[in-house]
């Protein structure tokens, strides 16, 4: 189990498992909503420390967009 309550112990290594892990965060940001990357930081830091980790991920399988230059980040 990777969840302790809303806190992610420890990230997956299996594709899969990663997968249901992105999705439950992304699943907390607004679709609405366009973020700065200081909030973004802030709301993934309460579900693991390396937040920058997990924004990576969440780009790279889809889950959030961004501008090119970082300033502005939203749900796909």
């Amino acid at each position: 189990k990777c969840f302790k309550g809303n806190q992610l112990v420890k990230f997956p290594k299996k594709q899969k498992h990663k997968l249901v892990v992105l999705q439950k965060i992304a699943e907390q940001f607004s679709r609405e909503k366009r973020y700065s990357e200081k909030e973004i930081n802030q709301m993934l830091e309460l579900f693991y420390p390396d937040y920058v980790t997990i924004r990576r991920y969440l780009i790279d399988y889809g889950f959030l967009d961004r501008k090119e230059n970082g300033s502005e980040y939203w749900v796909k």
